[in-house]
């Protein structure tokens, strides 16, 4: 099976991000590569030992991209392919969808043609969850959203989608898009074995043409408001504390 996996680099989100003079400090944050993205790896890599295959990995970016795709390397992916593009924050999912489908086009030129293309469901410094979608659409591919589990029984992937109040089957043939939620397991850790390996790999890069014209300009970044400190009700008899919360209670006129 020939799976392609589309990953973004982005600020860790273990980090508290603060806001300086209207922008998001984040230069000083270490880039990761996008949690989603790693849980999508991880399915794809299980896929292929299951049935046999190959995991690519595609990512844009500028340079310092490819150190995560090194990373990508050491936990399972066989080859990886970054598209340069030093203003990849400021490209919309327009733009992102028709640079990755431009890269796809290429890398089948020479891998051949993929039976499954993987994204995280979201990323967690835009959250837009739309590339995959938005790439499914423009492929005339079916799409599978926030996907737990999968496998493969012929030409058909069986996938276990997550949804509000439990879990559906759901059933498509192949060549098909996927987008992967947060699955009961974590995705594997490099060995040194596979940190070495990964690192004598060669990354290569190439450039993709993007027509569309749009382009988007941050304004401005702000911090959440934040929540101010509650009210202890701490009376000897439970009486006192009922009669003084509901004072509070029509002093604030919630009653």
């Amino acid at each position: 099976m020939n799976i392609l996996v589309c990953i973004k680099e982005v600020p860790d989100d273990s980090v508290a991000v603060s806001v300086v003079d209207d922008r998001a400090a984040i230069d000083s944050i270490t880039p990761v590569v996008n949690a989603f993205d790693t849980y999508s790896l991880e399915m794809a890599v299980r896929l292929k030992e299951e049935v046999e295959g190959q995991v690519t990995v595609l990512s844009i970016g500028g340079e310092d991209v490819k150190n995560s795709l090194k990373n990508c390397l050491a936990v399972g992916a066989d080859k990886a392919y970054l598209v340069k593009r030093d203003d990849y924050r400021n490209l919309d999912a327009k733009m992102i969808t028709e640079i990755l489908m431009g890269a796809k086009a290429k890398l089948e030129e020479e891998l051949g043609k993929f039976d499954l293309v993987c994204f995280g469901k979201e990323t967690t410094d835009a959250e837009g969850s739309q590339v995959g979608v938005y790439f499914a659409n423009k492929s005339d591919l079916g799409v599978v959203t926030s996907v737990i589990e999968m496998k493969l029984d012929g030409d058909k992937l069986i996938t276990k989608q997550e949804i509000d109040g439990g879990y559906r089957e759901i059933e498509t043939k192949t060549p098909c898009v996927v987008t992967i939620a947060k699955p009961d397991y974590e995705p594997r850790y490099p060995t040194i074995k596979s940190k070495m390996a990964a690192r004598r790999q060669k990354i290569e890069d190439f450039e993709v043409t993007c027509y569309s014209s749009l382009t988007l300009e941050e304004i401005k970044d702000f911090e959440p408001k934040k929540r101010e400190a509650g009210v202890k009700i701490q009376e000897e008899e439970p009486e006192d504390s009922v009669a003084k919360a509901i004072a509070i209670m029509k002093e604030q006129k919630v009653l």
